[in-house]
Formats: structure tokens, C-alpha cells, sequence
């Protein structure tokens, strides 16, 4: 079994252990990813331990973050102190566990529209677009986007066609904001909102979540993975 402070493996050796291409273990050396290999007298590459844990770490890293923030987290490994590679890694942590907040509010506001219809509204019950910018935390130009586009369309029989938002809109306001926090695009958005609005479509929503759901468990257990041969190549590569 060889030590982090062997060598020995040749490119195809890397390739096969890491899941990898002859090519795409080349391509990781020259982005920095790996270490500069060794020569032999005639030119060929030789690998140690170190090189196979980089590109093991940087293998599950590109799924837990993205193949640029996971090139730049091991190439810090191998250059930079090691509190910045810890910045790093708990960076990439935070952000999942923001998506996970995110989600868990998309579900509560996907499951208010089975709420009943409001009725009896009052003018006063009413918001400014304004108002409700400030209320979601958004600006009024993403309110006017999201009227644009049918998704929270609010009244407009006031002086001067000023817009009002009726509690119901303001629901969907809720529902919108924290559904495009999830991940939701626009176009499946502008399909779905009439069907929640009426009480149906929440299967598809309910599915659409799930899939978040899984994706963020698969990266947030990449990123697990990653610990290991990160801490192994952070142990060869500092005193």
C-alpha cells in the first residue's frame, strides 16, 4: 500500500483508482489540480499518493460544489495556508445549508396555497409594492418582473394605476419568493401558479422539491467524502 510520500503510479494507474480518463488526469495537472508530476529520463509522468487523494478530492468536490469551486479549493490545498483552505471548505458548507433553510421555507410556502381562499378583503388589508418588497426582502423591480411574467399579479384599480397587492396576492408573492429561493426557474413557475392558485399542481411542486431535496443530501455527502483525501494531502503537504 503506498504512503502519501510515494510514487511510482503511472497516468493510467491515477486514472483507473480515481474514476478518470488518461486525459482528464492530464487536464487536472495542467489546471493545477494535481501537483507537477515527475519525468522519467524519457519524458513519461510518474505519480505519488498525493496526486491520486487530489484528484479523489477534487472528484467529489465537483459534485458537492461545482468543478470551478472545487478546482479552486484543492489547488489552495496545495499552495495556500491552511486556514484559507478551511475558509474554503466551510464556505461551500454554509452555502448548502442555506439551500436547506431555503427549501424547508419553499415547502412551508408550497403547502400555504391548499390554504382556503380569502375572502372578504378590504382595501386596507392591501400592500404596496413597496411594502411588500420590504416585507420578502426583494427588490420592487423583482415584484414587477414576477407581475410581468403572470406569477404575482396585483391590482391596479387605484389612481394612477398604482399597483396593490390583496392578502391572496401577497400569498403568492410568499409562495413565488421562496420557490425561486429553492431553486424553481420561471418558466415551470409561470405553467404552475394558476393550477396552485386554484388548489391543484402541488403534486408537481411536492415532486419538484423532493428532487432539490435528493440533490442537496448527494452534494452535502460529496462534500463528506471530500474530508478524507483533503486532510490526507493537507497532512503530506504541511510540516
Amino acid at each position: 500500500m503506498p504512503t502519501l510520500k510515494s510514487s511510482g503510479m503511472r497516468t493510467v494507474d491515477v486514472a483507473r483508482r480515481a474514476g478518470y480518463s488518461v486525459q482528464q488526469v492530464r487536464n487536472l495537472e495542467r489546471d493545477g489540480v494535481l501537483p507537477p508530476a515527475t519525468r522519467t529520463a524519457a519524458g513519461y509522468r510518474i505519480y505519488g499518493e498525493t496526486h491520486l487523494q487530489s484528484a479523489l478530492a477534487y472528484r467529489a468536490l465537483a459534485t458537492g460544489t461545482n468543478p470551478v469551486e472545487a478546482k479552486r479549493i484543492v489547488r489552495a490545498v496545495h499552495d495556500r495556508p491552511t486556514a484559507e483552505v478551511l475558509a474554503l471548505l466551510d464556505a461551500a458548507h454554509a452555502r448548502l445549508d442555506r439551500e436547506r433553510t431555503d427549501l424547508e421555507l419553499a415547502k412551508e410556502a408550497a403547502a400555504a396555497i391548499s390554504a382556503d381562499p380569502i375572502e372578504d378583503v378590504r382595501l386596507s388589508d392591501s400592500m404596496s409594492v413597496s411594502e411588500l418588497a420590504a416585507a420578502l426582502g426583494v427588490r420592487p423591480s423583482t415584484l414587477r418582473h414576477w407581475d410581468a411574467e403572470g406569477l404575482a399579479v396585483p391590482d391596479r384599480a387605484h389612481p394612477r394605476g398604482s399597483r396593490r397587492y390583496s392578502p391572496a396576492q401577497v400569498r403568492d408573492a410568499r409562495i413565488v419568493h421562496q420557490l425561486r429561493s429553492a431553486g424553481y426557474r420561471i418558466t415551470p413557475l409561470r405553467t404552475l401558479m394558476p393550477s396552485l392558485r386554484r388548489g391543484h399542481g402541488r403534486e408537481d411542486v411536492a415532486a419538484a422539491l423532493a428532487t432539490r431535496d435528493a440533490s442537496i443530501v448527494a452534494r452535502s455527502r460529496a462534500l463528506l467524502d471530500a474530508g478524507v483525501p483533503l486532510s490526507r494531502v493537507l497532512d503530506a503537504t504541511r510540516p
